[in-house]
């Protein structure tokens, strides 16, 4: 069998995060709306977190964050002359336009692109798919600068392909990872596909939430299998709960989290959740696997709580000694239902024994945990040797970071202070140093 391991590739806070409650359905984000953030914080909560799973012996690197204003995309609608200009106007004329352009939602990388190992694809490459993220303006236009990242770290076509997003209709709407997760025995050895959808298409009848947007199709789903080369054997799509869409999990990864064979999930996480655990349970027997369902009831951990304090967007990860971790929000412990439950969970004979806690509260405050940082990418030790290493977290790379950070972020973001074209110049300021420190030159530059 062929050894891989897990490499979590964290978003970077950019200097632009700032609370502009753009994601409708997205509770924490709608209730944090305009009030004032604090970029320097969420960036440097964000390299602890890093730091710390790297110090314990878990694969981490670091994920770019995208180059904020987006003028490309302010000039495609009508804001003309310079960049000062262009800020000016379009804060007098459309606010919340300008805070779309200033969106440092890229830092949840979970939604950047859905990711196959080399052991599930039919050419024996790793694949990525760009998320076009076509629900919400804010991150529409983020796949481009995802697609490209992707290909500078992951250049060797060799063992890696790089996929751009799927055709930016309704259709195939499609939200990455967050949407996305993968079951087995290892991360070398062919494992199942979960792709979980919030509504279909092209059938009217299919069950749909009616108070806020499913963002994932069936047929996006459908279209990233098809090209990761997929076995339709080892790949599962369930419909999630529509009813849950409504009470704020906008993706699945709000609700449900899997790793080795294990899933962690609340009873209302899917439309038919006997159907999805038979299904998944047949595909595992292919790979001679077997499900560890861990359902959480609503009688312990009420939907609302389990949104409040993301206890399901939390990190599920392997120990060395084959144990798993749960990665959670220091929110966790702040409600009251959540917290009874953890108390008992690693008491347990179960499989998690260990709860990691974390202050990603600037994140958590914008509508993000702690799976929401995270892009999964299982890679072989060759696969891991072809990767760009200047991403990989290290103690130097960290004293780097803290130190850019210092130097280039505002402690306090206000909504009026988009209109500040200084706040542009830093922007751009930063991420031209971010390109050195990581090795990564032109990362920003478009032909």
């Amino acid at each position: 069998m062929t050894i891989a391991r897990e490499f979590n590739f964290d978003g970077l806070v950019g200097p632009s995060h700032n609370y502009a409650g753009l994601s409708f359905g997205n509770v924490a984000s709608f209730s944090n709306v305009k009030s004032a953030s604090n970029p320097k914080q969420a960036a440097l909560q964000g390299l602890a977190k890093m730091r710390t799973l790297a110090a314990r012996g878990f694969a981490q690197a670091v994920m770019p964050p995208q180059l904020r204003p987006d003028f490309p995309m302010l000039r495609a609608i009508g804001f003309g002359g310079s960049d000062a200009d262009v800020l000016a106007a379009a804060c007098k004329a459309a606010p919340v336009i300008l805070a779309c352009a200033y969106s440092a939602a890229p830092m949840w990388t979970a939604n950047a692109a859905t990711v196959s190992p080399s052991a599930d694809s039919a050419d024996g490459r790793v694949h990525f798919t760009a998320a076009n993220l076509n629900n919400k303006l804010h991150r529409a236009h983020e796949h481009r600068q995802s697609a490209r990242s992707l290909r500078a770290i992951f250049g060797d076509a060799a063992h890696f392909s790089v996929h751009d997003a799927l055709p930016s209709t309704p259709a195939f709407g499609d939200e990455g990872a967050a949407n996305h997760t993968r079951l087995g025995n290892s991360h070398g050895a062919a494992g199942v596909e979960l792709f979980v959808y919030g509504r279909v298409e092209f059938d009217p009848a299919a069950p749909a939430p009616r108070r806020y947007p499913a963002r994932q199709t069936l047929e996006a789903s459908q279209a990233v299998a098809r090209l990761h080369g997929l076995d339709a054997r080892r790949t599962v799509f369930a419909a999630q709960n529509p009813d849950v869409i409504d009470q704020g999990v906008f993706h699945n990864d709000v609700i449900a989290v899997g790793n080795g064979n294990v899933l962690f999930y609340h009873e209302q996480a899917f439309a038919d959740e006997a159907g999805t655990l038979a299904a998944l349970g047949a595909a595992l027997e292919t790979v001679e696997a077997a499900l560890v369902p861990l359902r959480v009831a609503s009688a312990d951990v009420p939907v609302a709580d389990a949104v409040a304090s993301y206890l399901f967007n939390s990190q599920l990860l392997t120990k060395p000694d084959g144990a798993m971790a749960l990665v959670i929000p220091h929110e966790c412990r702040e409600n009251a239902a959540v917290a009874r439950y953890l108390d008992g969970l690693t008491g347990a004979a179960g499989p998690i024994d260990e709860l990691i806690e974390f202050d990603l509260r600037q994140s958590m405050r914008n509508g993000g945990g702690p799976a929401c940082l995270r892009l999964r990418v299982a890679l072989t030790d060759t696969e891991a040797r072809a990767m760009h290493k200047g991403v990989l977290m290290t103690e130097e790379l960290y004293a780097r970071l803290v130190d850019w950070v210092e130097r280039f972020y505002r402690d306090r973001l206000a909504p009026a202070d988009l209109a500040d074209p200084q706040l542009a110049r830093e922007c751009a300021a930063a991420a031209e140093a971010l390109e050195r420190i990581l090795g990564l030159p032109g990362l920003y530059r478009f032909d």
